[in-house]
């Protein structure tokens, strides 16, 4: 019997280690610690490119790594943001509207016969997610610009997975 931990399967459940370490870093506050605590964002991120390309190079794609990639996702994304509420950078409304989506968006995916992968949209949420967070970690000019961006990208591909 096949095992379904695969290489990108445990590159998906490292970027969890991360997650503490963001934290860490993120709430001592001082602009080195910013610093830090951003590149092991992006580390992290990076990983999300990594194992998914992995698994298809190697054909290793599983509905385990279908699975948990994006319960993995929300984990590396939800964890800064409720750092960045707490310390007056963000709104809490627009985390809520990510939040609603993400799960909608997995509530749907339960009900499905198949498991299916990200499209192009969630993708493209993903990706300018990471970038929004990494520029309101390193409080950057334009990051909250950012991050309404990637609100607006996470309603536009929640409402795709779900129309018709």
């Amino acid at each position: 019997m096949k095992s379904e931990i695969s290489l990108p399967t445990w590159i998906t459940l490292s970027r969890l280690l991360g997650v503490p370490f963001i934290l860490y870093f993120l709430t001592l506050g001082d602009p080195s610690s910013r610093v830090w605590a951003c590149v092991i964002f992006l580390l992290c991120g990076m990983t999300d490119w990594l194992d998914g390309y992995l698994a298809r190079k190697l054909n290793q794609v599983t509905d385990l790594g279908k699975v948990l990639d994006p319960l993995v996702d929300k984990f590396l994304v939800f964890a800064p943001l409720l750092v960045l509420i707490e310390q007056g950078q963000i709104p809490a409304w627009g985390v809520f509207i990510i939040l609603t989506r993400e799960l909608t968006i997995a509530g749907w995916r339960v009900n499905q016969t198949t498991v299916i992968g990200a499209n192009i949209w969630g993708k493209a949420k993903t990706v300018v997610q990471i970038a929004a967070i990494a520029l309101l970690i390193l409080q950057l000019p334009y990051a909250v610009v950012a991050f309404w961006i990637s609100v607006l990208l996470t309603v536009i591909s929640g409402l795709i997975y779900l129309l018709p």
